[in-house]
């Protein structure tokens, strides 16, 4: 019995060294994922093996990698935390064995679509903080023992090593692909405004005595006109890079839409803008967040749209939405796919191509959306989609 033992311990120890040297692999993080599964796999002697990691939000587990079940990846399975299977392993944070999946509860169709009759799961952790989950499944119907579930939580404690280095590696390479973009961004877009306004005080400076009244105030003009429009670009990129370094904080609270939306609107005193909104409504937001996105669909829908422009409230589906209309041209259909896009521009206007970009993205760093739509017969609407936890009242 004592030799059965030790060589059951010698198998396992073989087993953790061959996902171990996987870990330590310099791989990148799929094929780390695609061998990490199949030692894992071998190691439990078992048909399947996937991984699925959580995303940025902590909301959901999304399929990254998988053996006998490509189809996850393929589908781009999402498992909410805390429901079916996996989502199960995430929110416990601890090993779950199906031994039948058909009397299981199981949210991934293509776990039955593929005939896995057993699952042992585990999660995936990195000095306590929950990376994903990882799972083998059997063809046939097999009872995972308590050696197994060991065996599996050892390789899952191996694997999360390498998988944590991974996943640094690369959100460095995408700052750094962050940074590079913002720099050539940045020496396009101000070129042209910088040029023209050292162009006027160049010429002011070494002319004056040899220009027009006229003139000097033209060149004037066009130094205060090229500086606004170079402080607003240098806003947006700081905006475009924050954002896309994930740096900008979210920081809800309680407010009252009806209040913040008439200051926003104020701004622009056009009669041509009217509000729609119920006074009492609340709800639980970032008025950063409000005030970016809503004033730029203002000042699109008044520039490139036509009136009436209305801005309208409204909280259904535990979501605020706040849209804005007119009754302009609407948008091409050429534009809708890149609409949101980094410097897309509907017509020559001056425009940065970098406001809707923005926006979306503010949107997004809330957790919501930024949605267009064409209206009949014709005109835009845009909407502004964020989550609410709770109704307010």
């Amino acid at each position: 019995m004592a030799e059965e033992t030790g060589e059951l311990a010698a198998q396992h120890l073989r087993k953790l060294l061959t996902v171990t040297d996987a870990a330590l692999a310099p791989l990148p993080l799929g094929r780390l994922l695609d061998e990490l599964l199949v030692r894992i796999r071998d190691a439990l002697d078992a048909d399947t093996a996937a991984f699925l990691l959580l995303d940025d939000a902590g909301e959901e587990l999304v399929a990254r990698a998988a053996k006998g079940l490509e189809e996850e990846v393929e589908r781009g399975i999402r498992i909410p935390v805390g429901g079916g299977f996996a989502g199960r392993i995430a929110a416990e944070r601890a090993p779950v064995v199906i031994e039948d999946v058909d009397h299981g509860e199981v949210l991934n169709p293509i776990l039955r679509e593929k005939g896995v009759k057993s699952l042992l799961g585990v999660p995936v952790l990195a000095r306590g903080r929950v990376l994903g989950v990882v799972h083998v499944g059997t063809l046939t119907l097999r009872r995972f023992t308590p050696d197994d579930v060991e065996l599996m939580q050892r390789a899952a404690e191996r694997g999360a090593l390498g998988v944590e280095r991974a996943l640094l590696y690369e959100e460095l390479r995408r700052l750094d692909a962050v940074r590079h973009r913002f720099v050539s961004i940045a020496s396009h877009e101000l070129r042209t405004p910088a040029a023209a306004v050292y162009g006027a005080a160049v010429t002011l400076h070494g002319r004056r005595d040899e220009l027009s009244p006229e003139q000097v105030e033209m060149l004037q003009e066009t130094i205060y006109e090229q500086s606004g429009r170079l402080a607003k670009l240098i806003e947006q990129l700081l905006d475009l890079s924050r954002l896309q370094a994930h740096a900008v904080e979210i920081n809800p609270e309680r407010v009252r839409i009806a209040d913040r939306l008439h200051g926003i609107l104020e701004l622009y005193a056009d009669d041509d803008l009217t509000l729609d909104v119920d006074e009492e409504l609340e709800a639980v937001l970032d008025p950063v967040v409000l005030d970016r996105v809503v004033s730029n669909l203002v000042i699109n829908a008044l520039r490139h749209g036509a009136p009436p422009v209305v801005v309208c409230a409204r909280q259904t589906d535990r979501h605020l939405r706040i849209s804005v209309d007119d009754d302009g041209p609407g948008i091409p259909d050429d534009l809708r796919a890149q609409l949101f896009e980094q410097f897309t521009r509907g017509a020559p206007t001056g425009g940065s191509g970098l406001g809707l970009a923005i926006a979306r993205s503010y949107a997004v760093a809330h957790g919501g959306d930024l949605l267009y739509h064409p209206r009949a017969p014709a005109g835009a609407r845009f909407e502004l989609v964020l989550p609410q936890s709770e109704a307010a009242p």
